[in-house]
Parts: C-alpha cells; structure tokens; sequence
C-alpha cells in the first residue's frame, strides 16, 4: 500500500537525519525532493506544490529553527501536513436521525462498487447495523445477481423486486421495504458508466430527489490515479458527494489519489478496501496511514485487527499452555492460522515501526505459500505425532513428506522452526506473556 511514496519520503528523511543541523538550503533540497516524490506518485500538481509550500512555510519557522532538535521537528511537520493532506481526521459515516439511512453508492463501471456495497454492508452489520441492500443497476448484466450471491454468502439482507426494470421505482421500492422492514441502512448499489456521461447524472440526481440519502459515497479506483481524482469532481459538482470510497488500495504503490482527492474535491475518504475479500474493508484514519507511509507504522489498527480475530477463550487456554509447557505442533498451526485471519504479511509488516525499506529489511519478500505449506505438514501428522513431537523419526518424516507433498528438508526445517518457538514462549510465559494477557482488551 503505497510502497513507492513510502519508500522515497522515508529515504528523504533518513536523509534530512544525517545532517547535523538544518539549515534553509538543506531545507530547500527536502523541500524539491519531496515535491518530485509526490509528483512520481501521480499526485496532483497544485496539491504536491501548495503541500511543499506549507512545508517550508512551518520548517523555516522560529519554533522550529531555534528548537534543540530542528531535524526531528521538521519531520514532525511533514507528518502533521501529511495528515492535513488526507483528510485531517477521520471522516465517520453519517447516520440520519430518522432511520433507515441511505446510502447511495456511485461511480464508474469497472471500480468495484458492487462489491464494495458488499462490503459495506458487512462491515455496518459488525458494527451493530442491520443494512439491507437493493441493485438498480438495470444495464449491466448480472448486476443485480452479483450483489444478491455477495449478500447470501455473508448472511447480508437482499431486496429483489420482481420484474421492474425502473431504477428510480426500484430505489422507491427499497427504501419503502427497509422502513417496513425495520431496517436501519439502506445501501443502493447504482449503474455505472465507462465514463461520466449527462445521461448516468440525470438518472442519478433523479433517484437523489425520490430517496434523498444521507450519505452519496463515490466508490473510485485507487489504482487509477488522477483519474480517479477528477471523476470524483465532476461527481461531486453534479450530486454533491459525501465522502469517497477507494478501493483497491492495496494493489496501489503510488498512492495519488488517496492524497489529491481531499484537496481537489473537498470530500474526505471515509474507507479504504485493501483485498479482493468482502471483509477487506477498513476505515480511513488519515494519521494512522500517514504513519504508514513515514515509517512510523501504524499499531493501533494492528491491535484493531487482532482483537477481531483472536478469540478470547482460546488466548486465555493458549497462556495456560504456554505456561504450562504443553504448546503442540497443533497449537502452532492454530496459531499460524490466527495470523493468517490478521491479513497478509506484508501488510502486518508494514502497520509496525520501523519496518520499512529503509530500515533494514531491503528485499524482504513475505511468502504466504509457506504458511500453507508449514500447515499442510502438520495437518499430514497423526494427532500422537502432533502432541509428541519428539516421535517423529526418519521414516515418519518420509510419510509427512509424502502426505503432504513437501520435501523432508522443509519437515526438519519446520520441527526446528518449533522446538526454537516452543523455547521463545515458554521463556516468555514466565513473565511477558501474562503481563500482555492482563492488558489485552478483547472485543465484546
């Protein structure tokens, strides 16, 4: 996410670092390599100027000239307009006082809005909602069964009127069903166009009127840059947007749009997609993803993670475990297992401090195919061999290699890989372990 901005704003910091003192000329070069940075990031021009102005504006200031440590004040500046250049704070969803709430999600054909209606709709129904979800895209085909399969396959509600081709009676039709329905949201996925066109707006502004939506929430590509941008201004001029939805955040390494819609539109993003899976759907927290971007990781939606997807009763067997000594290779997949639910590696990764290019993991490449891998060998061990590791002999490595289709090296390498863990955790249950536990906050 954002990798290429990343990478070169962190080098031009570590940079600015190795001076002794900051002097205006230092200042002047961090200033254009910041500028070239955003601008190789397909960030606006008038956003990446006006940013480096305030930049240089702040850094030349008293307050931060005269300080003690100028280098990392200024740095705290770059982080502050960074922040200011994504929105500022969190831009939550508005919810009308008179349910049901509508949402109307719009944007061009092709950017994911359908699933992300979806998605949308899981994540409000975790966060004690009850959204009901209704397609009026009549144009596309399969439009509407696409955004039926979604819902079924994650318990979401559905409305399918039958034999109205009508957008605008279809939008009537949901809103009418989710007040007798006792509904709280409601989420209409629209038609999308290749392009804006006077037709798709009409259409639009039209269902506007019928179902006046408390939220209109363009969905736009991240990975199309300042396309993305300036299809978010001519929606916005002609319905008046909310807030944006940028998906596919986690196939985009330049990162423009994220950091030119605000300041071109004056619409803040209010939710990221970082995954092709209905669950890969996070809140924007313009602080939390500048930290990211600088380097300074980002924890606190690692904690958030983890607390979705650890379950207490089985943290709380697994410390009485570690405790103890009894922590099997079964125990060590289950525990791969609840890593693998936090998301992909690398983006874990990159939500921790100091875990960027520049500091020291240069061409670090995280395979996920070994996590399936280690768990495909132990799920090839019989449950003795699970709970007993030291009975695995030559000829019971052979069978696992078999079984599971891997080399016996990788079997050895992985029973090496878990006396060393086993060893870790037993060390660590005796004191850091229960002191992690004791303030551990679990959902519910």
């Amino acid at each position: 996410m954002l990798d290429s901005l990343s990478n070169k704003l962190q080098k031009i910091l570590k940079d600015l670092r190795g001076q002794g003192r900051v002097s205006e000329r230092h200042l002047e070069q961090t200033a254009r390599e910041i500028r070239n940075a955003l601008l190789d990031a397909d960030v606006n021009v008038r956003t990446a100027k006006d940013f480096v102005e305030r930049v240089k504006a702040r850094a030349l200031g008293q307050e931060v000239m005269e300080s003690l440590t100028p280098v990392q004040q200024v740095i705290k500046v770059v982080r502050d307009e960074l922040v200011e250049l994504l929105g500022g704070r969190q831009a939550a969803l508005e919810f009308s006082k008179q349910p049901p709430s509508v949402y109307l999600m719009v944007g061009l054909q092709g950017s994911g809005k359908t699933t992300t209606a979806a998605k949308l709709g899981l994540w409000l129904s975790r966060n004690n909602h009850t959204p009901l979800l209704i397609s009026v895209d009549v144009y596309r085909p399969a439009a509407m069964e696409q955004l039926k399969i979604l819902c079924a396959g994650h318990r979401l509600a559905y409305y399918e009127p039958q034999s109205v081709q009508d957008p605008v009676a279809l939008a009537e039709m949901g809103l009418r069903h989710a007040r007798n329905g006792g509904y709280d949201v409601l989420i209409v996925d629209t038609a999308g166009r290749l392009h804006v066109d006077d037709e798709m707006m009409a259409e639009l502004e039209q269902i506007k009127r019928v179902i006046p939506p408390t939220e209109i929430l363009l969905v736009a590509d991240a990975m199309t840059g300042q396309d993305a941008v300036r299809s978010a201004r001519e929606f916005n001029d002609r319905l008046g947007l909310t807030g944006v939805l940028l998906t596919k955040m986690d196939g985009d390494a330049r990162g423009g749009a994220a950091l030119s819609i605000k300041s071109v539109t004056g619409r803040c993003i209010k939710f990221i997609g970082t995954g092709e899976k209905v669950e890969a759907l996070e809140p924007f927290h313009p602080d939390r993803m500048a930290g990211r971007i600088l380097g300074m990781g980002d924890v606190l939606s690692l904690i958030e993670k983890a607390e979705q997807a650890v379950d207490q009763e089985e943290a709380l067997e697994m410390a009485e475990k570690l405790r103890k000594d009894e922590f099997t290779l079964e125990d060590f997949r289950d525990q791969l297992r609840q890593v693998r639910k936090l998301g992909p590696l690398e983006q874990i990764l990159g939500m921790l401090p100091n875990m960027g290019p520049t500091r020291g993991i240069q061409g670090l490449q995280v395979d996920e195919k070994e996590l399936v891998h280690i768990e495909a060998i132990i799920n090839s061990m019989t449950p003795q061999e699970r709970r007993y590791h030291h009975i695995i002999n030559g000829s019971r490595r052979k069978r696992i290699a078999r079984g599971s289709g891997r080399p016996v090296q990788e079997i050895n390498r992985l029973l090496k890989q878990y006396v060393e863990a086993r060893k870790m955790m037993k060390s660590l249950s005796r004191g850091v372990v229960p002191r992690l536990m004791k303030g551990f906050r679990f959902p519910g």
